[in-house]
């Protein structure tokens, strides 16, 4: 009896092919890019967060100073250490719906009062603990500033502490602290500082000092106190020379 015999092949399945250097290449382009993308992203909400912030200008109320439709940065940095001043040229959320935006949206206007100020409006001028404003920044007709009239029947304030009163500079056109009264603080989004756009228009927005008020604005520096005289010492008189004894020559 013959037996048959059984042959058995192996059959191998053939390997992978090993990725190549041009696709390890190109996964690490896109890793960078994605990389770069995702920085670019952080970098930007941060420096639009707590620096500098753009914003368009969609209102008419701080003509001629600044157009409508212009830009300016925002400057969220500063204010953090050194508090807003008179004459500031600041961005803020108003407090309520008013006539000059619906949707509450950012408005640009002038700090005229400050934390401890009285402000009073009499004969078409903004008086500030008793002293006329002087406000070369007001616009004009014919080389005449427009006057400054309450809005409200109310032509008084007095400024609390967190608090600000502000105006536009083209007061006709303007809905601000006359028509809403004072706002928080906390409610300012940054300070104006430059006018980027259109180039043509590029200036850093100069704040209005108001030399003619005497306390400076809180966050200016209060004057240091003066040191307190030292009472004099009163002269030593110098000690008493004792006469040192002679000697006597023997005889």
């Amino acid at each position: 009896m013959r037996l048959g015999t059984l042959c058995f092949t192996a059959v191998t399945t053939p390997p992978e092919p090993a990725p190549t250097p041009i696709n390890r290449r190109a996964l690490g382009c896109l890793l960078e890019i994605v990389e770069t993308l995702v920085l670019t992203l952080i970098l930007f909400w941060v420096i639009q967060s707590f620096v500098a912030q753009p914003f368009q200008v969609q209102q008419r109320s701080m003509q001629n100073t600044i157009q409508d439709r212009q830009y300016v940065l925002v400057d969220r940095l500063t204010p953090r250490f050194d508090g807003y001043h008179r004459g500031d040229i600041i961005v803020f959320t108003p407090p309520t719906e008013v006539s000059e935006t619906r949707n509450r949206e950012p408005f640009i206007k002038r700090v005229i009062g400050v934390a401890g100020d009285t402000v009073e409006l009499r004969d078409g001028n903004v008086f500030v603990n008793g002293v006329a404003l002087v406000e070369p920044y007001l616009y004009a007709v014919n080389g005449i500033a427009e006057p400054t009239q309450p809005e409200n029947g109310q032509s008084s304030w007095t400024v609390g502490a967190g608090q600000l009163l502000v105006m536009g500079d083209h007061r006709a056109q303007s809905s601000d602290s006359r028509e809403f009264g004072l706002i928080d603080v906390s409610s300012v989004i940054g300070r104006a500082w430059l006018r980027y756009w259109p180039l043509d228009d590029l200036s850093v927005l100069p704040t209005a000092s108001h030399p003619e008020l005497v306390s400076p604005s809180p966050g200016e520096g209060a004057p240091s106190a003066s040191p307190k005289a030292s009472p004099k010492a009163s002269p030593k008189a110098p000690p008493k020379a004792t006469p040192r004894p002679t000697r006597t020559s023997k005889p």
